[in-house]
C-alpha cells in the first residue's frame, strides 16, 4: 500500500506536489476548489499534515486550528457531493483569516462511542483544536459532548440540546416557493416525501413544516395520507416510496414536494419503471441544487449556495471563540430556485365515456 503523504494526494488529483503542500500553508494565490478537492482526498486518507518550523525562527503570529467533523457513515459508498462545496467555502473563508484545518471523516456512531468512553478526536485532546465546524447530522448526545469542550458550529443540522450555533439555508421560503410554483401550475393535490436515515434529521420536519404552512396559505388541501414516509418510525426503502407515490398519483395526487433532491431523482427513476413518468403524469419538486445525474431531467428545486453556507460558518465560529458566552446564533442563507423541467401543468382529466 502507497505512502499516504503529499505526494500520493498529488498524484490521485493529477496536480504538483508543491500545489497540495500551498494548500495545507493557506498560500494565497492557490484557487479554494483545488484547495477544498486537497483537503477532503487528505481527509479521506487520513493524512495530517504538520507545519514545518524553523526553530531560529521567531513565531511572530500563532495560527489558530480549526477542525471539521464530517459525519459519514463506514456503510455509505460514497459521500454526499455537497461536502465539497462546504469545505470550499470553508477553505476560502480560513485562509483569509490565516486558520488552519483539520478536515476529518468520521462515523457518528463511532464518534458518540467514543465520547462516552471519553475518547476525545485528537484535535480536541491534544488542545490544538480552537473550534469546530459539524457538516451532516450526529447523535444530539455527541453535540451536547462536544460543546461542553470547544466553541462549535453546525452547518444545516439545528440541534435543540448543546446551545450551539447554526448556519442553515432558508428551509421555509424555500419549500414555500416550490408549493407556490406548483400552485400557480394549477396543482390542488400536493403530497409530500422523504427518505428515513439512520441519524434523524432536523431538517427533513422544518421542510415538511413549510409544506404544511404552504399549503395553508395558498388554501389547499393538506391530507395526512400523502404525506409519505415522514412519521418518526416509518422505514420505507426507495423502491416502496416509489410504489406508494405511483398508486397516490393514480389517486388524483398530481405533484410531489420531495425533501431532497437526492430522493427526487431516485423517485423520478423508480416511477419510470412502475409506468409514471414525470411531468406528464405528475410534477416533483425537490430541494439542494444537487448536479444533474446523467441522463435524467433538470430538477424544479431550489438550488443551496453550500459554499456561502461554508463562508459563513467560519466567521461565525470565530465569533464564537472570540466570545463563548454570546447568545446562540441560528444563520439563515436564502437559496435560489430553480425551475426545470419536472414541472408542469397536472395532467387533463379524461372525459368519461357516456353510457347508452
Amino acid at each position: 500500500m502507497a505512502k499516504v503523504n503529499q505526494q500520493l494526494i498529488a498524484d490521485q488529483l493529477n496536480i504538483c506536489r508543491t500545489t497540495v503542500s500551498r494548500c495545507f500553508s493557506n498560500h494565497p494565490k492557490i484557487n479554494p476548489e483545488t484547495r477544498a478537492k486537497v483537503l477532503e482526498l487528505a481527509a479521506q486518507l487520513g493524512y495530517r499534515y504538520k507545519g514545518q518550523r524553523n526553530p531560529n525562527e521567531r513565531v511572530k503570529k500563532r495560527v489558530t486550528d480549526i477542525g471539521v467533523l464530517i459525519g459519514v457513515r463506514n456503510d455509505m459508498t460514497e459521500i454526499p457531493e455537497t461536502s465539497q462545496y462546504l469545505l470550499k467555502g470553508i477553505s476560502e473563508r480560513a485562509a483569509t483569516e490565516d486558520l488552519s484545518l483539520d478536515v476529518r471523516y468520521i462515523d457518528p456512531g463511532e464518534l458518540d462511542d467514543q465520547l462516552k468512553v471519553n475518547s476525545l478526536p485528537k484535535g480536541i485532546r491534544n488542545g490544538r483544536w480552537n473550534g469546530a465546524i459539524l457538516i451532516f447530522p450526529f447523535t444530539e448526545d455527541t453535540i451536547v459532548s462536544l460543546s461542553k469542550r470547544i466553541s462549535t458550529v453546525s452547518i444545516a443540522e439545528d440541534y435543540s440540546k448543546g446551545g450551539i450555533d447554526c448556519i442553515d439555508t432558508d428551509q421555509h421560503t424555500g419549500i414555500h416557493t416550490m408549493v407556490s410554483h406548483l400552485a400557480e401550475l394549477g396543482h390542488r393535490n400536493i403530497g409530500y416525501l422523504s427518505w428515513q436515515y439512520a441519524i434523524e434529521s432536523s431538517w427533513i420536519f422544518r421542510r415538511f413544516g413549510a409544506y404544511v404552512d404552504s399549503l395553508y396559505r395558498h388554501d389547499l388541501e393538506f391530507n395526512q395520507n400523502w404525506v409519505v414516509n415522514v412519521r418518526p418510525g416509518s422505514d420505507l426503502e426507495p423502491n416502496q416510496i416509489a410504489v406508494r407515490v405511483a398508486s397516490l398519483t393514480k389517486q388524483g395526487v398530481t405533484a410531489w414536494v420531495c425533501a431532497a433532491d437526492h430522493q427526487a431523482y431516485n423517485l423520478i427513476r423508480d416511477l419510470e419503471t412502475l409506468g409514471i413518468r414525470v411531468p406528464r403524469d405528475c410534477s416533483i419538486t425537490g430541494f439542494d441544487g444537487i448536479k444533474t445525474p446523467e441522463g435524467m431531467p433538470q430538477l424544479t428545486t431550489v438550488k443551496v449556495p453550500f459554499e456561502e453556507m461554508g463562508v459563513s460558518s467560519v466567521i461565525r465560529l470565530t465569533e464564537r471563540m472570540h466570545n463563548p458566552a454570546s447568545p446562540r446564533r441560528h444563520n439563515l442563507v436564502e437559496g435560489i430556485p430553480v425551475i426545470g423541467e419536472t414541472t408542469s401543468k397536472p395532467p387533463s382529466k379524461k372525459p368519461q365515456r357516456r353510457t347508452r
